[in-house]
């Protein structure tokens, strides 16, 4: 092999800065936004709270997201409120592994190690079951949303990221890489 080869190959094995991967980087923002707002603030609420109606103030999250989650849960999304034990499964599952998810994700992304593919891939599966199977209790459940239209361009996000997603990653086995 010769040495130009050689230094062609490595060159191609070592990933491009995040700031020339667009796509990567609102991906990041994506994890960062659901890390540090939707996991552990809106969704763990639904955990710490049995009735929305009647609580107690816990130590987490802090009153003014409560008043924030439950004005939107009042106004936009019935379901929210209701709290039926299956929307707490998926609560549960966002909590123990997509939080996490998201730490590796946000590293792994920025960093562009290739080990997160299949991870990513399985998430965005995950998920995308997940909020079909909300979104369908929106559109047609006992708990409909009564301003569907909002609600559906409101979780939009945790469809499109993950389609994004697993075409950003089922292509190529290294996705950080410069294919030139």
């Amino acid at each position: 092999m010769e040495i130009s080869e050689s230094v062609s190959n490595l060159s191609r094995s070592v990933p491009r800065p995040l700031r020339k991967r667009k796509i990567d980087f609102a991906i990041v923002v994506f994890f960062f936004v659901n890390i540090l707002f939707i996991t552990y603030i809106v969704d763990l609420e639904q955990l710490v709270i049995a009735n929305p109606y009647h609580y107690k103030q816990p130590i987490w999250p802090p009153s003014f997201f409560l008043s924030v989650i439950h004005s939107y849960g009042r106004t936009y999304d019935p379901l929210l409120m209701a709290r039926p034990v299956w929307w707490k499964a998926t609560i549960w599952i966002d909590a123990l592994f997509f939080g996490p998810f998201y730490i590796f994700g946000i590293y792994s992304f920025i960093k562009g190690r290739k080990w997160i593919r299949i991870p990513a891939v399985i998430y965005s599966s995950v998920m995308m079951t997940n909020v079909t199977i909300i979104l369908s209790e929106e559109i047609w459940g006992p708990h409909a949303s009564p301003h569907l239209y909002f609600v559906l361009l409101d979780n939009a996000p945790w469809l499109i990221f993950p389609i994004l997603i697993i075409f950003r990653m089922y292509k190529y086995e290294d996705p950080f890489v410069d294919r030139s």
